[in-house]
């Protein structure tokens, strides 16, 4: 893979005495979208927790563009432009979407943050003085993205963004992670539509048990390394392909 904008190296990480990652290697090339796939239980969530902060790590490295950012908290890391969207709806539900929006606008510009919201979707342009837990759950996940949107970020890390959603609404969703990566940012993609995670990534990386099972471009994996990574097991191409 190329040089890596955003790179985990080395990574453990989990919660109290239970260790989930066990020396994950990942990299996020400039301006391209990687998918991270594997089972339920593999540590997807855990691996974009610990990427972005959230949780600490036990051992391993965190770099940003050449940076050492291990010990960086999560506020630092979103300050150099990494987003997190985490699972669910990443919103205030007891604010109204303007009054969302308007938390990501730096001071002066809250109208250039409306108009980049409204921009991505429309529908959030109807809805600026609803609460946000009265909408729907597609409208949710559209107002966190957006609200992602606003901050202009570097890298975005998408946690199950499509989850619970009608087909309608997952396909305004990738149009717009389509939207997101033309515009420069590099996105690291947790999905549980594989197919069509993989039809927008760059690189694909299989998570199995805390452990990269699989690092290459989608066109490397057939169908018996993604299955073997959903049922458990190792990957017997594991071997030529680096993290």
């Amino acid at each position: 893979m190329s040089d890596g904008l955003f790179r985990l190296r080395g990574i453990r990480a989990g919660y109290g005495a239970t260790t989930v990652l066990r020396g994950v290697d990942l990299t996020v090339p400039p301006r391209s979208v990687v998918a991270l796939l594997g089972a339920n239980g593999a540590g997807k969530t855990t691996l974009l927790r610990a990427a972005s902060g959230v949780i600490g790590l036990s051992a391993g490295r965190r770099t940003f563009d050449g940076e050492d950012l291990t010990t960086a908290t999560p506020h630092q890391l979103a300050r150099r432009g990494i987003c997190h969207v985490p699972e669910g709806r990443g919103v205030f539900g007891s604010l109204t979407v303007r009054e969302n929006i308007r938390l990501q606008a730096t001071k002066g510009s809250e109208s250039e943050a409306f108009d980049r919201a409204v921009s991505a979707f429309p529908r959030l342009g109807e809805r600026m003085n609803q609460l946000a837990r009265t909408m729907s759950g597609g409208e949710q996940q559209m107002l966190a993205l957006a609200r992602a949107y606003i901050q202009r970020p570097r890298v975005v890390l998408l946690d199950e963004v499509s989850m619970g959603l009608a087909p309608r609404i997952v396909d305004e969703i990738f149009e717009f992670l389509r939207r997101l990566a033309a515009e420069g940012a590099s996105l690291l993609i947790v999905e549980q539509y594989v197919q069509r995670a993989l039809e927008v990534a760059d690189a694909v990386y299989l998570l199995n048990k805390g452990q990269v099972s699989f690092a290459g471009e989608p066109s490397e994996l057939d169908g018996e390394d993604l299955f073997t990574s959903y049922v458990g097991g190792s990957v017997g191409s594991a071997d030529r392909v680096s993290a």
